[in-house]
């Protein structure tokens, strides 16, 4: 096995580690435990990144790594696997997560007891979830960033993040009982809870145990719809998100993709063209249920009048449209989602951050910073001078005022977002949109005519888009109009370099894949096409062999 097979590992052990050290430094030496949390941070990013690299750089033969932890051979043993999909979740993760650490250092580490901690085992549980290659031990890592995030979405305190916490925590451990009772029910039927092996094992179930087996998968399904926020099992996902505080919202951006990461995997694997008499089962459901979360989403959107909830909102009808996108099983469509995937956890992760400045522009800064050393200069002038300085000293009619730097920066800033999560051209939202659009029509590619005309959920999701995008432009025209646009005497609100630094490290990002977005484009859609050929996948890990100790080594030489 390669070194670098063996860093398969290092995304889960180094939070794991890094956690431990800082619940043994303990509370008093909080300016360790955040160079650590950083430090740690941006290694695991540093190491998603090498890890995709690996991926992208090897051979169709060999683009997909398997390390076993336990060296048990499979499917017995835990199993971790590293392949396209796996590996853009990796560095999507590591990115949401450094830009809301860096955030979170300008105040919010310091509102809670054991902030860093809990930001390292959600960093390992997101990690973990999107290596495991069996169900058990992604029931596991579920398990763990969800307690985590429990302490995360209560950190801070207040009585609106206590009331939405409890609610947060009801539908997770209920969605949890949902994911034991399936597993429970596919290992019953097919007797393992290796996802390659079950994808063996999925064709072979005798017609008597086929109804079993759906049933299981179903149940499956309703636990990973729930953590995917879709409708109707949403309910609890726009007041947990908008009143956590910014970092933790920012960070919990990619964990709703977890759940859509999960259907993905299994649905790919498990109800491929291969699965015999399962092929394809629950497609529609999925179309379905992402349509119905598209619709809902859209509408509720135009009532928002507050920030937070635009962007929680948004996060829904990002979740709808990769649910539908993902439920065609096309390989173009998919490849298509993905992309969009990325550009739009970029930019909601940035609005939420976002979010938090904004709204203290309209309390004037009301609640000051404990450490002022590393303050942004205040601006000269706010926004709206004191009534009666209308003239200058020549006793000319002022023709308009300077807008101070940090006002103008939230604006920019906030068109930025509001472009990309609309969709509007040029930016990385309106060429994941347009993709989709594009692949709706054309599913074998572009010049080669389709198999069959485009359908009715086909027409309802292209609506939908379009219709998403022009409640989103209503939507955020009207925020951007009270926030920015409504006269107010205020002056301009105090921001640090942490709190700028990522947004405008996220909003780079995004500019960057508009700019790019063909090396990305291609990225998904090879990914896409290993998802509709699970072939391979099933293949490096049944493959995998347990590496031999010094005992059966040395055995193996004597004479």
């Amino acid at each position: 096995m390669s070194g670098t097979s063996q860093l398969i590992i290092a995304p889960i052990l180094l939070p794991l580690i890094t956690a431990a050290l800082m619940l043994l430094i303990g509370e008093k030496h909080r300016w360790l435990k955040a160079r650590l949390n950083l430090l740690s941070t941006f290694a695991g990013l540093g190491i998603a990144i090498t890890l995709l690299t690996w991926v992208r750089t090897q051979g169709q033969a060999e683009s997909i790594g398997v390390y076993l932890p336990g060296n048990w051979p499979v499917p017995f043993g835990i199993v971790l696997v590293v392949d396209h999909l796996s590996a853009l979740l990796l560095v999507l993760t590591g990115i949401v997560g450094s830009s809301a650490l860096l955030f979170a250092r300008a105040r919010w580490d310091g509102a809670g007891a054991s902030f860093h901690a809990l930001f390292q085992i959600q960093l390992m549980g997101l990690y973990g979830a999107f290596l495991t290659a069996d169900l058990f031990n992604l029931f596991v890592f579920f398990e763990v960033l969800l307690a985590a995030s429990y302490g995360l979405l209560l950190h801070g305190s207040g009585r609106a993040r206590v009331k939405a916490g409890l609610h947060y925590i009801a539908i997770n451990l209920f969605a949890s009982s949902l994911f034991l009772v399936g597993a429970a029910m596919l290992y019953g039927v097919t007797g393992t809870l290796n996802m390659a092996d079950l994808a063996l094992k999925v064709p072979l179930v005798p017609e008597a145990d086929r109804g079993l087996l759906h049933a299981g998968a179903a149940i499956l399904a309703i636990a990973f719809l729930a953590k995917a926020g879709i409708w109707p099992l949403n309910f609890w996902l726009v007041p947990a998100y908008s009143s956590a505080s910014a970092p933790v919202a920012a960070l919990f951006a990619i964990m709703t993709k977890v759940g859509l990461y999960a259907v993905l995997r299994l649905w790919s694997l498990l109800f491929s063209s291969q699965a015999g008499a399962s092929a394809q089962f629950g497609g529609e459901w999925l179309v379905y249920g992402g349509l119905a979360t598209l619709a809902v989403a859209a509408a509720s959107i135009l009532a928002a009048q507050r920030l937070e909830r635009l962007a929680a909102l948004s996060i829904l009808v990002s979740a709808g449209t990769l649910m539908a996108a993902i439920g065609f099983g096309q390989a173009v469509l998919t490849g298509a989602a993905l992309f969009y995937l990325a550009s739009s956890t970029l930019a909601l992760c940035a609005l939420f951050l976002l979010a938090e400045l904004v709204e203290r522009s309209r309390s004037a800064n009301e609640a000051p910073l404990d450490d002022e050393e590393d303050v942004m200069p205040s601006p000269l002038e706010s926004l709206h001078p004191p009534k009666g300085i209308n003239l200058d000293d020549e006793q000319k009619a002022v023709i308009g005022q300077i807008i101070p730097w940090t006002m103008a920066f939230l604006g920019l800033s906030f068109i930025a977002c509001a472009l990309l999560i609309i969709g509007m051209p040029p930016l990385s939202g309106f060429i994941g949109k347009l993709n989709l659009i594009s692949a709706l029509f054309n599913p074998n590619g572009l010049g080669i005519a389709p198999e069959q005309p485009l359908g009715a959920a086909g027409w309802a999701l292209v609506s939908l888009l379009i219709l998403s995008g022009m409640a989103s432009l209503i939507a955020f025209g009207r925020v951007g109009i009270q926030r920015f646009w409504k006269p107010e005497e205020r002056p301009s609100p105090v921001l640090r370099r942490y709190e700028c630094l990522p947004i405008v490290m996220l909003l780079g990002l995004c500019i960057f894949l508009s700019l790019k977005a063909e090396p990305l484009l291609r990225y998904t859609q090879d990914t896409a096409a290993n998802l509709q050929a699970p072939d391979r996948y099933i293949e490096a890990v049944m493959a995998t062999r347990p590496q031999p100790g010094p005992t059966t080594a040395s055995a193996e030489v004597t004479p």
